[in-house]
Parts: structure tokens; sequence; C-alpha cells
């Protein structure tokens, strides 16, 4: 019981990174069940089925908070499906030895994405246009590929991709990557289905993930508007690099003081991490800052209105919206 109220925690937990990043449910989850010594194919599909609840409930709030672009989530959803069932199919087939050396370098690799990605300023400046469908289709397709063999980075390759492509506010990218998500998570959940049977999937802790996600989803629905994503990111990005390179360290064999030596190499680039994300959100709030207070500056002083106008006549400026038109 207690172990599984620990899962249930990290569930409520994952999701709130999740819906306040678009990302990092998967890989949070993952994480933990691989230290925890569960296969990695077992793993992953316990993730899945878990998160067709979690972004289900996750999608819907987002709707609801109007953080949805539903041609986006259409045009990533079905490529990412056929990703995810691919991915399911690929690591149902490895054994455990080979795929948990495999799946924790696909999590430490994104991991250390997170950190280099959240070190930097994140631009929102860009927005405008719209994405096409040559662009979604392959993106969803790697997406949901790498999120079924690494038991999660459908948000760490989704979402920060659309974010660079400057053509959608950031909390709609986030909204429609976890709307889309739900799609992935069923396609991903049949391979796993096919390839391990029931047995593969870990209902307590299947069941455990869900209701913690289930708790937080609205509450990061809403959180995605307020919280430092520049922080949150790389201090996510830190911990799953740091849990990961455990189970890389020991299957390279490597003892003595080399593996002090290594964790503490990672821990001083976490560190760096989260003061470059520091001075990032800080110059981002200041930039922000000024520029709202040179906007008033900018405009200059009203228009003043005529005085008089033709009897019978509106003066134009007055004519489509009944306050003065800017000149």
């Amino acid at each position: 019981m207690r172990k599984l109220l620990v899962l249930a925690l990290v569930g409520l937990v994952a999701q709130l990174i999740d819906g306040s990043l678009g990302m990092a449910y998967g890989l949070t989850s993952s994480t933990l069940l691989l230290v925890a010594g569960v296969a990695p194919a077992a793993a992953s599909a316990s993730v899945h089925l878990a998160e067709i609840g979690t972004t289900l409930a996750a999608g819907v709030a987002h709707w609801r908070f109007g953080n949805v672009d539903w041609r986006v989530v259409t045009r990533i959803a079905l490529p990412g499906a056929v990703g995810a069932f691919a991915g399911a199919t690929v690591l149902s087939s490895i054994s455990t030895e080979a795929a948990a050396p495999w799946m924790a370098g696909i999590l430490f690799t994104l991991g250390a994405y997170l950190l280099i990605r959240f070190a930097r300023p994140l631009r929102t400046d860009r927005v405008g246009g719209r994405l096409r469908g040559r662009f979604l289709g392959p993106l969803g397709l790697v997406a949901g590929f790498v999120d079924a063999t690494g038991g999660g980075g459908w948000g760490p390759v989704a979402t920060p991709a659309l974010l660079v492509s400057g053509r959608m506010e950031p909390r709609k990218v986030i909204g429609s990557v976890d709307t889309a998500e739900f799609v992935v998570a069923g396609a991903a959940s049949i391979g796993f289905l096919i390839g391990l049977g029931t047995e593969g999937f870990l209902l307590p802790t299947v069941a455990a993930l869900l209701i913690g996600g289930l708790i937080a989803a609205p509450l990061a629905a809403w959180l995605v508007r307020i919280v430092p994503a520049q922080l949150l990111g790389a201090a996510v990005g830190g911990v799953i690099v740091l849990t990961n390179a455990r189970t890389l360290i020991r299957s390279a064999e490597l003892d003595g003081p080399t593996r002090p030596a290594l964790y503490a190499l990672l821990a001083v680039g976490w560190l760096a991490a989260l003061v470059l994300a520091v001075r990032a959100l800080r110059r981002t709030r200041r930039a922000r800052a000024e520029a709202a207070n040179a906007s008033p500056a900018a405009a200059g002083p009203p228009a003043e209105a005529p005085d008089v106008a033709p009897a019978g006549e509106v003066p134009a400026d007055l004519a489509a919206t009944g306050t003065p038109a800017p000149r």
C-alpha cells in the first residue's frame, strides 16, 4: 500500500509537470519504474496505459481553458499513433538486458535536452502563420516512436519543435500536444498488448499512476498560465539525467573514482543549467516590463476629435467603433 501511495504521488507530480511544460509525464514515471527494477517494456507499457486516462483528462481540461488548436491535434496525433505502435512493437521484441541501457540512454538524452532547452530564453514572440502538414506529420511519427521505445518522449520531442516554429502560443502548444497524446498512448498500449500480452501491464502500478494523474490534470491545465516553465524544465531535466545516468554507468561497468566523478560532473552541469535558467527568466521578465513601460510613450498623446461635426454626420473616426481610431 505504501508503494502504491508513492506511485500515486509520482503520477500526480508527473502530471503537474507534464501539464505545465507539455512534456515529462512519461519521462518522470518511467524513470522511477526503471529505478524500482521494473523491466523496460513493462514500465513503458504501464505508463502508456495510465496515460490513456491522464491525457484524456488533460485534453478536456486544456480544451475548457482554450489551450487546444484542433487543426494541429488532428495532424500530429495520427502519425504519432503510427510511430508509437511501431515503437511499442520494437521494444516488446528486445530482451530486458538489451532494452534497459537503450531506454535509459533515450531518457538521459531527453533529460539533457530539457536542461539545454530551458537554460536558454524561451522564444514566444514569433506567433503567427500556420503549421503545415508536411512538418506536423513527420514530427508526430518521430515523437511517437521515441515515446514508446523510451517510455516517454512525446512531449520533449513535439513541444520544443512547435515552440521553436513560432507559429503558436506556448499555452496552445502545450494543450495541443497533451491532447494529441491521448491517441498516441492508446496506440502504444495496443502495440504493447500485442507484443507482451496482458501480463506486460502492471495493473496496480497503472491504477496508482492514473489516480495521481487524474487529480493533477485540471490543476496543471490552469498552472500552465502562471508557472515559470523556465525553472521547472531545468529542474526536471536534471532529475532525469542523474537518475538514468545510474543505469548507464552500471551498464558500462564503471567503478572506482570514475563513478563519483561522473556524478559530480553531472551535478555541476545541472546547477549551471539552473543558474542560467534563473538568469534567462529574469532577462525575459525585465524585457517584458521595459516593453510594457515603453508602449504608452511610443503611442504618444491621443488625437483630438474635431470640436464640431457637420449637421447630420458622424465624425469618421467615431463611425466604425464608437471610439477614436488610432492615427
